[in-house]
């Protein structure tokens, strides 16, 4: 791809990194937005180049324009663009959210301009790390069939790799996405305050080859990864789990109840648990699912 003079509109975690990736691989990032102080102090340690613009003149002044704002400001900030007139005929538009496809940016195509859209699979801290982290990560692309190429080489100037993404498909792809990656943090979370409540003073020297060796397992296994009580029909087991949370967490209980449950139907459908053997569990999972609905 040619070298491209590029605005940011959002200096967040996303925004900021993919900019200076671009910068890194020959293109130019000559404007952004950044607002709030955490956004500015990103801004001039990943985009020192960049003028510091409102979000209507960045557009102006870019040959692509790289919308990096939360989900449900895309809207909104893609009709004011095309409302201001800050859009031109060839101008690429593309925006990094994961939830939305092409049509939140109806009103790009209707200036004449070229959408495109373009969210990576990573999770961002919005510091220099993150530049390192690119490198052969997924880009969940939709784009018009004449903007296929041009989205490839530009994924490709990121050091990612395109996965094309049906538009009626984004959000399950997001949700996908979400489920796994946000979820997993919340559910890492919740195993280390529950360590630190039966005595463990490191929970993550504890959990890190643990949870390490399960991801590995799963990524290549699925469920055939599955372990512990759940996978064994371990009822007792199950109810005493219950009782401690809920004498020290109660908020863990249903979390809990929600994730023992869809483990114990995906290694019923695998043919790792019979469903006779699987009985005693699962009256277990639902006595304790009826208790936290009766609370």
């Amino acid at each position: 791809m040619n070298r491209q003079n590029i605005g940011i509109i959002g200096a967040g975690r996303v925004g900021a990194v993919l900019g200076a990736a671009l910068e890194r691989a020959g293109h130019a990032v000559v404007a952004t937005v950044a607002v709030s102080a955490a956004s500015k102090s990103r801004a001039e340690r990943l985009l020192p180049g960049a003028r510091l613009l409102p979000a209507d003149e960045v557009a102006a002044a870019a040959d692509l324009v790289l919308l990096a704002v939360p989900d449900d400001v895309l809207a909104g900030l893609v009709a004011g663009l095309a409302d201001t007139g800050a859009l031109r005929p060839g101008q690429i538009v593309a925006h990094t959210s994961g939830a939305h496809g092409l049509a939140v940016l109806a009103p790009v195509a209707a200036a004449g301009a070229r959408p495109l859209a373009l969210h990576p699979a990573m999770t961002f801290t919005g510091t220099e790390a993150d530049l390192d982290r690119l490198a052969g990560i997924s880009f969940g692309v939709t784009a018009p069939d004449d903007l296929r190429a041009t989205a490839e080489t530009l994924v490709g100037d990121l050091g990612g790799v395109v996965e094309w993404i049906a538009e009626e498909r984004r959000a399950l792809y997001h949700a996908a996405l979400a489920h796994g990656a946000n979820h997993l943090a919340t559910l890492v979370s919740e195993a280390m305050d529950r360590l630190r409540d039966a005595g463990v003073h490191e929970p993550e020297r504890v959990l890190a080859p643990l949870l390490g060796a399960a991801l590995d397992n799963t990524l290549r296994l699925g469920d055939a990864a599955i372990t512990g009580p759940v996978s064994r029909g371990d009822a007792g087991t199950v109810a005493k789990h219950l009782q401690a949370l809920d004498a020290v967490a109660p908020g863990s209980v249903p979390p809990y109840l929600a994730l023992a449950r869809r483990t114990a139907d995906r290694v019923i459908a695998a043919g790792r648990l019979r469903p006779i053997d699987a009985e005693p569990l699962l009256d277990v999972l639902r006595d304790a699912q009826a208790k936290e609905r009766a609370a």
